[in-house]
């Protein structure tokens, strides 16, 4: 009988698939969202800012940030905020975004077994992420010697292979306005 592969606590909580559509890249880092921290450790995100607010001095600004006004705009389409703070439902502060090392920092803030597995779900998508982006980085550096290396007659295979390197173009933008159906 083949022996059964263990699953440990933080795999059997959250998918790691799951956990790398949520870490952002904002001004340069890697970052998660308080609202998809909270999500995953199964706390209101107020209940999740009021511990770190309690413990402020554990989270430089390194650590943890506050996303301005143009920021949470440009990420409207992925969280949920409201249009108007005095309406009812939706946020009404902007929200806070954790790098991996606030992210581990959260884990002795929030002192739960839940807590505990779910960081450490978290720190293998980080380092999982940072392992793609190497290879990534080395596979393009390949890539760059090879083309050096061989003649013109090869050039368009190259152009091929970068472009298919290349991350695919984000969604066709709406125009804005309106039409008024005269021929424009």
């Amino acid at each position: 009988m083949p022996a059964k592969k263990k699953t440990t606590a933080s795999q059997a909580l959250v998918p790691l698939e799951v956990i790398e559509r949520r870490i952002l890249l904002l001004r340069g880092h890697k970052v998660m969202l308080d609202s998809h921290l909270a999500e995953l450790y199964q706390v209101e995100t107020k209940v999740l800012n009021q511990a770190v607010r309690r413990n402020a001095d554990r989270f430089p600004e390194d650590f943890m940030f506050r996303l301005s006004t143009q920021e949470t705009d440009a990420l409207r389409s992925q969280i949920v905020t409201s249009n108007e703070p005095s309406r009812r439902g939706g946020r009404r502060y902007l929200p806070y975004v954790f790098t991996e090392q606030g992210v581990a920092m959260l884990s002795t803030v929030l002192n739960s077994k839940r807590a505990i597995a779910v960081n450490i779900a978290i720190m293998r998508a980080f380092v999982r992420l940072r392992q793609i982006l190497a290879t990534h980085k080395d596979l393009a550096e390949k890539l760059q010697a090879m083309e050096n290396k061989y003649d013109k007659q090869f050039k368009v295979v190259f152009e091929i292979i970068r472009r298919l390197m290349e991350p695919p173009p984000g969604p066709p933008r709406r125009p804005i306005g309106f039409l008024t159906g005269k021929g424009e």
